[in-house]
């Protein structure tokens, strides 16, 4: 009979493939919106398990407190602002409309409220091109510019944490440790290295696939791996 595949299993659903939310510190948003401007502290800088950036605690002058991810040079003690009358310095969160052009920023709202969804992890930050009648141009960390309401909040800097690809990781243990956290199953073994039971191109006495790999859209599902219904395989002629 065999076994299902690893995208099968997955697909499925299931508690082996599901984001362990359980080691989230909090949840990193923005509070509501309001026409007021608050002045907060930095409390606390943390580390999350499940994210790969640092988070700092923000407790406000009215006694609220919440989560962004940390900017570069975002210090226990700092003062920052939230609000459209903020200043536009690191760590301080205002709407798009007052930020000026060429300002680096991050954790940008997608739609105003929505407590940020855009350039929050380590190093990606977005940068403010414009603005056409209600809307701000924002230069996004994967160079498409988008157009968000001008009332859309964000914070000034750039994530911190930049540098974390940088260390190698030296041993199998570190790779299983930084996955353990996510939903992403390490390590990944490929298909021609299995049996011919787990894999539709496992078996034979060569790690090689022996047919072509491109399938139909309309495959049975056991069949369905390797080019599902590619528009072309090889290389491109020039």
């Amino acid at each position: 009979m065999g076994k299902k595949t690893l995208q099968q299993r997955a697909g499925r659903g299931g508690q082996n493939f599901r984001s362990p939310s359980h080691t989230r510190v909090a949840e990193s948003k923005y509070p509501p919106p309001t026409n007021s401007t608050y002045r907060g502290v930095v409390a606390e800088l943390l580390h999350d398990p499940g994210r790969w950036v640092p988070l700092a605690r923000i407790v406000l002058e009215n006694g609220n407190e919440y989560y962004i991810p940390a900017s570069e040079g975002m210090y226990v003690g700092q003062e920052v602002f939230i609000g459209p009358e903020a200043p536009v310095s690191v760590g301080c969160t205002l709407p798009l409309g007052k930020i000026p052009e060429g300002t680096k920023i991050y954790n940008i709202e997608l739609r105003p409220g929505d407590g940020g969804k855009l350039a929050r992890q380590a190093g990606s930050y977005a940068i403010v091109l414009g603005r056409s009648d209600k809307y701000t141009i924002v230069l996004l960390p994967s160079k498409r510019q988008k157009s968000i309401l001008s009332t859309a909040r964000a914070t000034i800097g750039v994530p911190a944490g930049a540098g974390r690809p940088e260390k190698p990781l030296l041993k199998a243990g570190a790779a299983y440790h930084k996955w353990k956290v996510k939903a992403h199953k390490w390590p990944k073994v490929r298909g021609v290295a299995m049996n011919a039971v787990s894999h539709k191109f496992g078996g034979g006495h060569h790690q090689r696939k022996s047919h072509p790999s491109t399938v139909s859209r309309n495959a049975p599902p056991g069949r369905k791996v390797g080019h599902i219904a590619a528009r072309r395989t090889g290389l491109r002629k020039r």
